[in-house]
């Protein structure tokens, strides 16, 4: 829906500067969304906080009740895994 445009001179330049700050947020929601590498770096961070979540969980379970070392282990390999497989499809 278009609002008509203003008549007035003050009222004129006032849209004219909403218009130029929605632009800008535009633009930086744009080149945001394009920086591939920041992005890849994000991810990867976020996959190494999720692993080491993971892990804090795990340790703590393991300490309340044994659970076999090798399913522990698999359960840390398979976060790095993870973690690895994503820093190295996101760094290309």
């Amino acid at each position: 829906m278009t609002t008509p445009t203003p008549t007035d001179p003050q009222e004129l330049r006032a849209e004219i500067r909403r218009t130029r700050a929605e632009l800008g947020q535009t633009i930086e929601a744009l080149a945001a969304k394009t920086d591939v590498k920041a992005r890849a770096k994000d991810a990867v961070a976020d996959a190494a906080d999720s692993a080491r979540a993971r892990a804090h969980v795990v340790r703590a379970r393991v300490s309340q009740r044994p659970v076999p070392v090798v399913a522990v282990v698999a359960g840390l390999v398979s976060a790095v895994a993870v973690i690895v497989y994503l820093a190295r499809r996101y760094r290309s």
